[in-house]
């Protein structure tokens, strides 16, 4: 297990029920600052907490999934065994339009949260859960003018792999290759 600056513990958690006033904050707090749901699971319903977790159970299976995704599991990094920072999502097999954009990992963190290296955390750990699946390499993405997300991926291992601009999002997605397994550019990735 891995701390944060203050010392607190880190973990990569399953999504549960005991975490829900947490988990619900952190989207309320995406929402209040009228910031996208990044990844695509924070806009699931998550009124009937039970079903939300079903749900989330059975992406991972693969089941019940919408025509044109994959099977996907979600994350969540969690702060001194109670606080949700963070979010991933890891698609576990890639299409063609995951190639293009969207990759293998989505992520983000609680905005009140950010600039204490809990991106950097995030996305390490979920690459552990990426090898557990048996993946050998990843495929991140990012928007080019989002140099924070950069900087996590380049600190975890990410090679830049192209550069397109897309209409879709109105400008230039760089997409990263991370091999697994990988070698951080950290000594620690929370000591920045």
């Amino acid at each position: 297990m891995s701390s944060d600056q203050s010392g607190l513990p880190l973990k990569l958690e399953d999504p549960t029920a005991r975490r829900a006033d947490s988990y619900r904050a952190l989207v309320a707090e995406f929402v209040e600052r009228g910031e996208d749901l990044v990844p695509f699971p924070l806009q699931f319903e998550h009124t009937d907490f039970d079903a939300f977790l079903a749900r989330m159970a059975s992406c991972s299976r693969g089941e019940g999934i919408a025509p044109g995704f994959v099977a996907h599991s979600t994350f969540w990094l969690v702060r001194d065994n109670q606080d949700v920072v963070g979010v991933s999502n890891l698609r576990h097999a890639l299409t063609d339009s995951l190639r293009r954009e969207g990759g293998h990992v989505g992520y983000g963190v609680r905005p009140s949260a950010r600039g204490n290296g809990y991106a950097t955390e995030l996305l390490r750990q979920t690459l552990a859960r990426a090898e557990r699946l048996g993946l050998d390499r990843v495929l991140v993405t990012c928007d080019k003018d989002n140099e924070a997300s950069a900087r996590v991926i380049l600190r975890n291992g990410g090679v830049l792999d192209s550069e397109e601009f897309l209409t879709k999002i109105g400008g230039i997605l760089q997409r990263y290759w991370i091999s697994i397994p990988y070698k951080s550019t950290l000594n620690s990735c929370l000591s920045l």
